[in-house]
């Protein structure tokens, strides 16, 4: 029985669980995103996210224990310069699983794990962008309505004539050369 074991064992040893998760929160680190078996994401998030804490303070003490954990200098170099500055101001919660479909070989649960703030589609621009929509009342009250801003045409002559460089989709009468009562006429 294992009870109180909190520890999620991998079917490894442990020298053989340590590296395993060195090397993985060294890919992390590099690449911001990996992907990986369910079971393996969910233990990197418990070693890996101590380390982004501690490199939100950039101190020796701080580098030479996650040093003696990872043994990767360009890693450490990273994580303090590149991944403690961006998260300084976020209090948890450095990491995201994505679960993905299961492995073709054996169906294993597979997961993307990746740092919240190097993602650009789920970062803060995109809630920087849904914060900036304002709430409409029912009745319109506070809506301004939309001028129409004059156009020069000294400025729209003046731009360059774009060219398009594409052949014209095979279904339009005009890539065939035939117009609409010839082939009315064929049939």
């Amino acid at each position: 029985m294992r009870h109180g074991d909190k520890i999620k064992n991998l079917s490894r040893t442990a020298s053989h669980r340590a590296a395993l998760m060195s090397n993985l929160t060294c890919q992390i680190i590099e690449h911001k995103r990996i992907v990986t078996t369910l079971a393996k994401a969910k233990a990197l998030r418990v070693y890996f996210e101590p380390f982004v804490t501690r490199a939100k303070t950039d101190s020796m003490h701080n580098r030479r224990i996650v040093f003696s954990k990872l043994q990767d200098k360009e890693a450490i170099n990273e994580l303090f310069n590149v991944i403690g500055d961006k998260v300084a101001d976020r209090p948890g919660g450095y990491t995201r699983i994505i679960k993905l479909p299961r492995r073709m070989g054996d169906a294993s649960d597979m997961a993307m794990i990746e740092l919240v703030d190097f993602n650009e589609i789920y970062g803060r621009d995109a809630e920087a962008a849904a914060a900036k929509k304002t709430r409409r009342s029912r009745r319109g009250a506070g809506t301004k309505k939309a001028t129409t801003v004059p156009v020069e045409t000294a400025a729209v002559e003046a731009a360059p004539e774009v060219t398009h460089t594409e052949a014209a989709p095979e279904h339009t009468p005009e890539a065939t050369h035939e117009t609409p009562t010839e082939e009315a006429a064929a049939e």
